[in-house]
């Protein structure tokens, strides 16, 4: 069904936030509807732009296009000396501050970040509550990949009877599910792995299940919200790891994970870890927000770290630099580093995301649904979960997957930076509409608030196959990239690499390591 802009609301005045890198969306929101503005009457703070704004990249975009320091004048020195000065004030710059506070009680430390606030990078949800296939219990076969909506119940018995999906596809899935062979009859279980680590699991289905081309698409969004690609990019030796359908005749033992499996399937075989927590921000550490840094120059007495105070180049001297931000960064803030790592860090691309938060005015339709978390098999947001008492969260994943998850990444973080605010909201608004009308749901007056958070470099990249030939024996682009060069130490979750939250921590620590005496 088909839902006019006046029918999903759009014309209804509520509370619209949007997070973004590289977008002014106050000035491009009202395209697909014909406003000239999205700011409601609502108090003056009803509609903010935080995280990745135009603001907080600009300074790093005419860095890296060579515009910057056309225009920013010469730096000014504040005469200012610190024992460390952290870049980025994510989960790694927070943890190498306290540690290096841990180990030296009495030092100055600063920390820089072009963010407004420290916190605008915590609205980067976990994607934990939404990994794997068994985290959902409802499926909407869309429109998008099968022609019309149908939401199917998947913790109910028959269920794959009930897809709006060819007969061939039922029998497909039901045979991966419920009996599959050995696909690969004689070889030892080395070399089942090592099969499994040259195909992506779309690959699997295709090419060796011998899947019907609608199952291939019904399982194709399952490890996107996990991940932040579908299983055009999404590894068969990781799908096995995970419990994905297809793999129980292999004979493989589950006792331990496969080497060829990427790290964080390596460290959650065992039962899901807990994502490190982020460390308070000490009292002790000097806190600089809105300042990009611009430059790290390594001297003989000391590092010289340049900032932009939004007027001018500003710079510390520090006995000691981490950098805790984004490794494609570095090159263009320390050019003195060896082209080996220039060239390491550059190949670290960082995978985009969107998280929607909604709140209901009347939350009864979701709960007459009859199910928690749906995942959708092509829609532009392909998961939605409803927390009590009235918030629905919704994630898309803009990831070009059949590129793979680096070029697929960049091709997808160029199209997000083209995509307006009114795009989202009416995807926001016609999916839900799409899935609680049945249930009595009204998309024009039933939607109290949207907040949209918009991140072009959301997920650090993690090594996995069959994408990185070089995993697991190595040699790895981040063992090049990271490393003591100077007085200055790279950290950040690029630098371990692994895709959770704990991967920067780990980086931290290692950087301190690397520069405490």
């Amino acid at each position: 069904m088909s839902f006019s802009p006046r029918a999903l609301g759009m014309d209804v005045p509520i509370t619209r936030r949007d997070f973004f890198d590289g977008i002014a969306v106050s000035c491009v929101a009202g395209g697909a509807t014909g406003r000239t503005a999205l700011r409601p009457p609502d108090p003056p703070d009803a509609f903010t732009v935080r995280g990745d704004t135009s603001e907080a990249l600009s300074v790093a975009h005419a860095l890296r296009d060579g515009r910057f320091w056309a225009h920013a004048g010469p730096p000014v020195p504040t005469g200012e000396s610190h024992d460390l000065v952290v870049v980025g004030g994510g989960r790694g710059g927070r943890s190498a501050a306290a540690e290096w506070l841990r180990r030296h009680p009495r030092a100055s430390v600063l920390l820089l970040d072009n963010h407004e606030a420290l916190g605008d990078r915590e609205a980067i949800g976990s994607r934990e509550a939404f990994a794997g296939p068994a985290a959902f219990d409802a499926v909407m076969c869309d429109a998008e990949s099968f022609g019309a909506d149908t939401l199917v119940a998947t913790s109910s018995p028959g269920w794959i009877d009930r897809l709006p999906i060819a007969w061939q596809a039922r029998r497909d899935l039901r045979a991966l599910h419920e009996d599959p062979p050995d696909w690969f009859p004689g070889l030892p279980a080395e070399g089942k792995q090592e099969r499994l680590a040259e195909l992506t699991y779309a690959q699997f289905l295709r090419e060796v299940c011998g899947a019907h081309p609608d199952a291939e698409r019904f399982c194709r969004t399952m490890p996107s919200p996990g991940w932040g690609y579908d299983t055009r990019a999404f590894g068969a030796i990781d799908a096995w790891g995970t419990g994905y359908p297809g793999f129980a005749g292999l004979g493989l033992g589950r006792e331990e994970p496969s080497r060829y499996n990427s790290p964080t399937v390596r460290r959650h075989w065992h039962g899901s870890a807990p994502v490190a927590a982020v460390p308070p921000l000490d009292r002790r550490v000097r806190v600089r927000t809105s300042s990009p840094v611009v430059s790290v120059r390594d001297g003989a007495g000391s590092a010289t770290v340049g900032y932009f105070d939004g007027h001018q180049v500003r710079t510390v001297e520090a006995r000691a630099v981490i950098l805790a931000c984004w490794s494609a960064v570095v090159p263009y803030l320390v050019p003195e580093l060896p082209e080996e790592r220039r060239l390491a860090l550059r190949q670290a691309s960082r995978v985009p995301l969107l998280e929607a938060t909604v709140r209901l005015r009347d939350p009864g339709s979701w709960r007459r649904l009859g199910a928690r978390r749906v995942r959708w098999t092509g829609a532009y947001w392909c998961a939605s979960e409803f927390t009590p008492p009235d918030t629905v969260r919704m994630l898309a994943t803009p990831c070009r997957s059949e590129l793979g998850p680096g070029a697929g990444s960049a091709a997808g973080r160029r199209e997000l930076l083209k995509t307006p605010y009114s795009t989202l909201e009416h995807t926001v608004r016609d999916q839900l509409a799409r899935l609680l009308g049945p249930a009595g749901f009204d998309p024009g007056g039933g939607i109290a608030a949207i907040t949209v958070h918009r991140w072009g470099h959301a997920l650090a990249p993690e090594y996995c196959r069959p994408w990185h030939a070089f995993y697991p024996d190595g040699p790895f682009p981040a063992d090049a990239a990271r490393g003591r060069f100077g007085r200055i130490a790279i950290a950040g979750s690029d630098a371990e690499p692994a895709a959770r939250g704990e991967a920067a921590v780990v980086a931290a620590l290692r950087a301190v390591a690397e520069l405490a005496p």
